[in-house]
């Protein structure tokens, strides 16, 4: 007997959509799916919680100088010439930055390597490039969904029967983080 359903799908099939269904129920926190795909999320989901909470300190804070363009308030470089030429003017800042150390950066890949690339648009309904942004859901995990768990042995998520599905009877379900 295999570790996993095959849910009718062929096995490329069968992972996207499983990294799909794990990718918005962290990302939510509730999704609506049926019975079946959320045993198999679950599983999916909860080891992926599981190595966030183990490498959620995991990282030392150091100092970190950048230069930085300065821009005019049209949002271009600003110039200067220096021995004749077009140079652009820099700021230095300082900043704190996390650096990971080996086991968390391993385990950020491994969440990066499941999880699908999340873009939020504007909540007005408009998809412009400029107004939507990338969510890093590894920081996501490690900075939020980790925080929650930390006291928690595991069953981080939870299964609520709905009902069956109109048209197939399917057994429906929302699947949520406790």
């Amino acid at each position: 007997m295999p570790g996993h359903r095959k849910l009718g799908r062929t096995t490329t099939q069968r992972k996207a959509m499983l990294r799909n269904l794990a990718t918005n129920l962290l990302y939510h926190g509730r999704i609506k799916t049926t019975e079946t795909r959320a045993k198999e999320v679950r599983k999916v989901a909860e080891k992926l919680i599981t190595l966030a909470v183990k490498e959620k300190d995991n990282y030392t804070e150091v100092t970190k100088t950048f230069k930085v363009p300065q821009k005019n308030a049209k949002g271009q470089r600003m110039k200067e010439d220096v021995n004749g030429k077009r140079v652009t003017v820099y700021d230095t800042i300082e900043r704190t930055v996390k650096v990971d150390s080996p086991t968390r950066l391993n385990a950020r890949r491994k969440i990066l390597s499941v999880l699908y690339p999340v873009t939020e648009v504007p909540a007005d309904g408009r998809k412009k490039r400029s107004l939507s942004k990338q969510i890093n859901m590894a920081d996501k995990l490690f900075d939020e969904i980790a925080t929650r768990y930390v006291d928690r042995p595991g069953g981080y998520t939870r299964i609520i029967k709905i009902g069956k599905r109109k048209g197939d009877a399917a057994e429906e379900v929302y699947i949520e983080l406790v």
